[in-house]
């Protein structure tokens, strides 16, 4: 069982090795790790190269002209990854804010299924304790809100921590996909809902980063918020693959 890890970085440097040496400690043979960095300017790329100059059968390195967004960056990584033989694509932070160890337990979750979410809303997922209740509200909202305007079952849309049969990212038109802010998430589990494919959530813990600076704003919420409506027109022609 192979198992690829995708890892979108911008200003990561603190948090790149650890992660990465994390990920080498999982209970896993054939685990490899590409590293998509965009431009950052505190180094992140330069220190992604030496990773793989270290590792070089385990780590790969993707480097983009500039901050082109999160979407973009997974569906840039997903399509490198079709490509070969690899069993599983998983996609996750490098803040820590998704605990690697977990992906042991999503591996053996998804017998029977084609992907598998971290899910911060069912029974055993949490958010930060030392969150403040305002950003847990608004957090719980905003997937309730979208969950509400698609028709959806997940709890869990907006969350980042996912692991992907690649044959289910195959049959996903990717081409369709135009989210490329934190709605990704939402638009890619949207997708795979209106394909037919079965998701299986399994209960996380959604740490707040100990070191580098969050990328997440009251701003970027909203818009996600908004953009989500247009996903009701985008894909209303999508079928299910599977009946």
């Amino acid at each position: 069982m192979s198992i690829a890890v995708i890892i979108p970085t911008y200003n990561e440097k603190e948090n790149l090795p650890l992660i990465v040496k994390r990920l080498q400690d999982l209970p896993v043979n054939d685990l490899s790790i590409l590293i998509i960095d965009d431009n950052s300017p505190d180094g992140t790329g330069v220190l992604a190269d030496e990773l793989a100059a270290r590792f070089p059968n385990q780590i790969s390195v993707l480097h983009r002209h500039g901050k082109l967004g999160l979407g973009t960056a997974y569906i840039a990584g997903f399509k490198q990854l079709i490509k070969t033989g690899v069993d599983y694509i998983v996609q996750m932070d490098a803040d820590f804010s998704h605990e690697p160890e977990k992906i042991v337990e999503f591996l053996s979750a998804a017998e029977g299924f084609d992907v598998v979410f971290g899910s911060r809303y069912i029974h055993g997922g949490s958010l930060d304790v030392n969150w403040p209740f305002w950003r847990k509200a608004l957090s719980g909202f905003g997937n309730f809100y979208a969950r509400t305007i698609l028709g959806m079952k997940v709890k869990d849309l907006t969350g980042g921590f996912r692991l992907w049969r690649r044959e289910t990212l195959a049959a996903i038109p990717l081409d369709v996909v135009r989210s490329n802010g934190y709605v990704f998430q939402v638009e890619m589990a949207y997708l795979a809902s209106k394909l037919g494919f079965k998701i299986k959530e399994v209960p996380i813990y959604f740490a707040e980063r100990k070191l580098g600076k969050s990328k997440m704003n009251l701003s970027i919420q909203i818009e996600a918020a908004l953009r989500v409506w247009g996903l009701l027109s985008r894909h209303h022609k999508v079928k299910p693959l599977i009946k």
